[in-house]
């Protein structure tokens, strides 16, 4: 029952997406037809893998990163608890396959970056400050005042580092919260304040991971700007359409691409696993010691968790994100050429898909399910999932913007980020966490990879290569701002509540 459940919210959340792209791809926005047949192709795989991927979190991932963060406490030792840390993160960060793209990607914009190093930089990132943050929930530290001081001391780097690479050290700061990791973290974060009996601070760690890849890249840029290694490339972008160019029938043209990429894939979501199992096996034979019983359950948890993840990569690359990319390019093309209500619409339907595609994502649901279990049910699921829908919704029509009119990125995070410093005053810390790690968990693979197609085939190839750059950056900026807004709605309801409670106790006696 409980996969028929998760197969049936699954559905209900990617079905939306399929039907906008449908209705436009045989409207307004003529598709190939082979392309919106793999579209749906695509799509019912997406589905049925984020549901069996969902489904291995549950039984594998999420306990075995509670028990870690929980024993890992319990062992009163605070330098393993730290260097463990570390190490999962390094070592995680470093396999995720998110990090090959993105670093890939640095390399082609800025030839003389090495792309191990652009790695290793990022995953030493991401595990100094997990460190950081599991000191922070062991020391009992406002995690107010650790994400302040901590983005304070980003943006004094930021005015240091190149233009060019600001928005390549945001993006990485959402490459990293991949679909495997982050389940992890938070499990493990949630572990330690379990054993801590402290539910405040249950929240926030992959918010302050996700601060450190972004400072490690905004450093690294910095050296390499001292060094006169940073000259962008020029690229030529391609407009070449999207169509098949194979030919032996009609299915042979559906089923080709997705064919093509199934070992490649397979091989990214191994690469994915491998080094949490390993760690597994490492924790289990030093620290868990779990019955023979809880390990096999956990082993089924990878498995189905590499078998949903592989199908829902491959549903995702193989015919889903594709058309975005062409949808998007379609759309910027005229909004760019006519103008006027072209603007108007491409801004609304990225509007549409944002508030929709981000309620897909793995990691927004194991975050979302998370939040209702550890406050009791008194912060509703789905209440969470609109204000970050309207989140994203916003951060995508700001990259279609930026995208077209080509604003400078920069003063738009430093305006967003100071405005979630200052909501965190007003904002309960629970809330606070909440927020930072949904902008970590809404930049996940499915955002990344269609939404980025729709917004960079919208710019239409006419902006300099380094400003594709930046779209992640805000996609995983809003939440920061619309989560810590749902929870000063959701104080200040409470202490009316309490209020109205005061009253009638007080009248009754």
């Amino acid at each position: 029952m409980r996969i028929l459940a998760k197969l049936k919210e699954t559905a209900m959340s990617v079905f939306p997406v399929m039907v906008i792209v449908l209705l436009l791809g045989f409207t307004i926005v003529p598709l190939e037809k082979i392309m919106l047949v793999r579209f749906v192709v695509g799509g019912i795989m997406l589905i049925l893998g984020l549901t069996i991927f969902l489904l291995g979190v549950d039984l594998g991932i999420q306990p075995m990163g509670e028990r870690c963060g929980a024993e890992l406490t319990k062992k009163k030792n605070l330098i393993l608890l730290l260097i463990a840390a570390f190490a999962i993160g390094f070592i995680v960060t470093a396999a995720e396959p998110d990090i090959q793209v993105f670093s890939d990607q640095v390399k082609r914009i800025f030839s003389q970056v090495n792309k191990q190093a652009i790695t290793f930089v990022i995953a030493a990132g991401v595990g100094l400050f997990i460190m950081i943050g599991l000191l922070r929930t062991v020391m009992n530290i406002s995690i107010k005042l650790t994400l302040f001081i901590s983005y304070l001391i980003l943006f004094v780097i930021m005015f240091f580092a190149p233009s060019s690479f600001v928005g390549i050290a945001f993006d990485s700061g959402g490459a990293t919260t991949g679909p495997m990791t982050v389940p992890f973290i938070m499990a493990m974060g949630l572990g330690v304040s379990q054993v801590r009996q402290d539910s405040e601070n249950s929240f926030g760690l992959t918010g302050i991971c996700s601060v450190g890849p972004v400072m490690a890249v905004l450093i690294y840029s910095v050296v390499m700007k001292n060094f006169g290694l940073l000259d962008a490339a020029s690229l030529e972008c391609s407009q070449a359409a999207e169509s098949a160019v194979v030919s032996g029938g009609i299915l042979y043209e559906i089923f080709h691409p997705f064919k093509m990429i199934i070992g490649s894939t397979i091989c990214e979501s191994l690469i994915s696993i491998i080094p949490l199992f390993a760690l597994f096996i490492v924790f289990q034979i030093s620290l868990l010691k779990m019955t023979g019983l809880q390990v096999t359950r956990i082993i089924i948890g990878f498995i189905y968790s590499l078998i949903g993840l592989t199908i829902f990569l491959i549903g995702v690359n193989g015919g889903f994100s594709q058309a975005g990319s062409a949808l998007g390019k379609s759309l910027g093309t005229s909004a760019l050429s006519n103008g006027g209500i072209w603007y108007g619409i491409l801004i609304v339907i990225g509007f549409a898909f944002g508030a929709i595609i981000v309620c897909a994502e793995p990691a927004v649901w194991v975050l979302s399910e998370q939040v209702e279990t550890v406050s009791g049910g008194t912060i509703k699921r789905k209440s969470l999932l609109v204000f970050l829908s309207v989140g994203t919704a916003i951060a995508i029509g700001l990259s279609l913007l930026r995208s077209l009119l080509g604003f400078d990125l920069k003063w738009v995070l430093v305006a967003g980020y100071s405005l979630a410093m200052i909501l965190m005053i007003f904002c309960p810390s629970m809330f606070s966490g909440i927020a930072f790690d949904s902008g970590g968990v809404a930049s996940g693979p499915l955002t990344s990879t269609f939404i980025l197609s729709f917004t960079l085939g919208a710019a239409a190839c006419g902006k300099n290569a380094v400003d594709s750059f930046g779209v992640i950056a805000l996609v995983a900026m809003m939440p920061l701002i619309a989560i810590q807004i749902m929870g000063i709605m959701f104080k200040i309801k409470s202490s009316k509540s309490e209020e109205n409670k005061c009253i009638t106790d007080g009248g009754e006696q």
